[in-house]
């Protein structure tokens, strides 16, 4: 029997949630920057899924999720606190470069703003001055901003529409961070790629070293399968054993989007017909069910979200 149990959940918005999963081993040798490849079932998906955040005492390590995917969208469904995941492989990635930069600017865009935590958190407890940014589209999707405020120097919080924090793209917080302190050693940046391209293009003039953490499309994370391709400078890198951090002023995010919109049209298909003949094998926890149903957007439906496959701007 797989022994990955589900320690605690936590739903952030109808489509966000947070998995605590117990696993002593690797919540010890886990770094800032590494990532696990899940299996819900014996003959579930591999995915890629980058550590939000691990508990050496408690034995956890944390995983915050988007419902996009047919499996993260199956797991939103089965994952209940006392269940327990197949397979949970890793970490993997090479471990974030912490512990020279004296003043830091971390990035988080959307889902991105789970990763960045670590990174923030490392930097903090290496010595430097730590200056989050988190971007989200709106109020009802922020999650972790008490933690990030416990953890860093100064929190710049921007959403799109304005209802929480600065109003305005994660690019204009960014540049509010860099007029603050013009001494920024270093800017980390983890969301979508339109996104970490902006905040590249936003460096690039001012010379300021910016580390991106990608994450294409996968397999195997052994580097066997090739999937994980990147373009960096004139040389083809793997994200799973070379990455998944890299200099965001060299990666070719274009090349990058365009191979993850690559298999759009079969992820709508899985999702569509795993929805057609989805069958619930798990009671729904009705606390579970009362959180979505209360974090929901106002408009509610599936149908009313943006196209979960397209990249929001701002995160």
């Amino acid at each position: 029997m797989s022994d990955f149990e589900i320690v605690r959940r936590e739903d952030f918005s109808d489509v966000t949630y947070l998995l605590e999963v117990r696993h002593p081993l690797m919540a010890q040798a886990a770094c800032p920057g590494q990532f696990v490849i899940v299996m819900l079932t014996a003959h579930g998906e591999r995915i890629p899924l980058t550590i939000a955040d691990y508990d050496r005492e408690r034995g956890t390590v944390t995983l915050v999720i988007q419902a996009v995917g047919k499996t993260t969208r199956e797991m939103q469904q089965a994952c209940l606190v006392g269940t327990r995941l197949h397979g949970l492989v890793g970490p993997m990635g090479v471990p974030t470069a912490i512990g020279h930069a004296r003043k830091v600017v971390c990035v988080g865009g959307g889902l991105g703003v789970a990763p960045i935590f670590p990174q923030a958190r490392g930097h903090k407890e290496a010595g430097a001055h730590v200056i989050a940014v988190l971007g989200f589209r709106t109020r009802s999707l922020v999650f972790w901003e008490d933690k990030f405020s416990r953890t860093c120097d100064e929190l710049i919080l921007c959403t799109n529409d304005g209802t929480a924090g600065m109003q305005g793209l994660i690019t204009d917080g960014v540049r509010e961070a860099l007029a603050r302190h013009p001494d920024v050693d270093e800017v980390v940046a983890i969301g979508p790629p339109v996104m970490m391209k902006a905040c590249a293009e936003v460096t690039r003039p001012l010379a300021i070293k910016t580390t991106v953490s990608v994450n294409p499309i996968m397999v195997d994370g052994t580097g066997m399968c090739g999937g994980c391709r990147v373009k960096v400078g004139n040389q083809v890198k793997f994200a799973c054993v070379d990455g998944p951090d890299f200099d965001g002023h060299r990666v070719d995010f274009d090349d990058l989007m365009t191979r993850l919109n690559r298999y759009k049209k079969e992820e709508r298909e899985a999702v569509q017909r795993w929805s057609e003949n989805c069958r619930m094998t798990l009671e729904p926890d009705p606390a579970v069910l009362a959180a979505l149903a209360a974090r929901a957007a106002p408009r509610g439906g599936l149908a009313d979200r943006l196209d979960p496959f397209d990249d929001a701007l701002g995160g």
